[in-house]
């Protein structure tokens, strides 16, 4: 490494001796960091490109849901797009707020530059209308350009959450709740779609022996290799 970037440096300079010596050491310190970065995201390059594929689980079904700004959200809207999906409820004092504060938190861990989409349904959908969801967007500081919250039809949400992403919503019988916000035992995953809407991965981000601190990098790196994907 130390070589290629010392050859990068000699061949991007020829310093002239009548240059200032703070000049021309000013100048061969910002070739060095580019060499370097240059260096850096080569090694990614192929670090990325000799991971195992992972396997497809299965095909997302087109939906039509609303979301957070009461715009109509379609497969469509998703094309060409990998995204992380998970299943919440608003009124949740659980699970919920610990995995939006994950999704948070993998939403600031995402480069700029990437086109990854991050998602969350509504199992409550009566309740969770699109300005509760908005309100609760605003809680977790969710960038509208990268992160929907998505309600609709219970039918619906449940084709999608269930039947396309194999996440899970069960409703808590009144008389198994034990406060009035216990009303569904729902899956703390967070899965991930790749560009051409298939389901790719699922990723546990709660419970006995998961720690979010290394399952973030695990969603990142995976969502990076399916946007190179072709």
């Amino acid at each position: 490494m130390r070589r290629g970037v010392v050859n990068c440096v000699a061949n991007m300079i020829d310093t002239p001796s009548q240059l200032p010596r703070t000049l021309w050491i000013g100048l061969l310190l910002v070739l060095v960091m580019l060499c370097l970065t240059y260096a850096l995201s080569l090694m990614e390059f192929n670090r990325l490109h000799h991971l195992p594929t992972p396997p497809v689980l299965g095909s997302v079904a087109d939906f039509a849901l609303v979301n957070e700004n009461g715009r109509t959200v379609t497969l469509a809207d998703l094309s060409n797009h990998v995204w992380v999906a998970d299943i919440i409820f608003t009124r949740c004092p659980g699970s919920c707020p610990v995995m939006s504060q994950s999704m948070k938190s993998l939403q600031a861990a995402l480069p700029p530059a990437s086109g990854v989409k991050l998602v969350t349904l509504t199992t409550d959908p009566e309740f969770d209308t699109p300005p509760v969801l908005k309100k609760y967007a605003e809680r977790f500081g969710a960038d509208s350009n990268r992160w929907e919250f998505l309600t609709g039809a219970k039918l619906a949400i449940a084709e999608l959450a269930v039947n396309s992403l194999k996440l899970s919503a069960v409703p808590v019988k009144p008389e198994d709740r034990q406060n009035p916000a216990d009303l569904f035992v729902h899956s703390t995953t967070f899965v991930v779609v790749d560009r051409r809407a298939r389901l790719r991965a699922v990723f546990e981000t709660q419970g006995d022996g998961v720690d979010w601190t290394n399952v973030q990098p695990r969603i990142v790196t995976l969502a990076s290799l399916l946007e190179h994907e072709r």
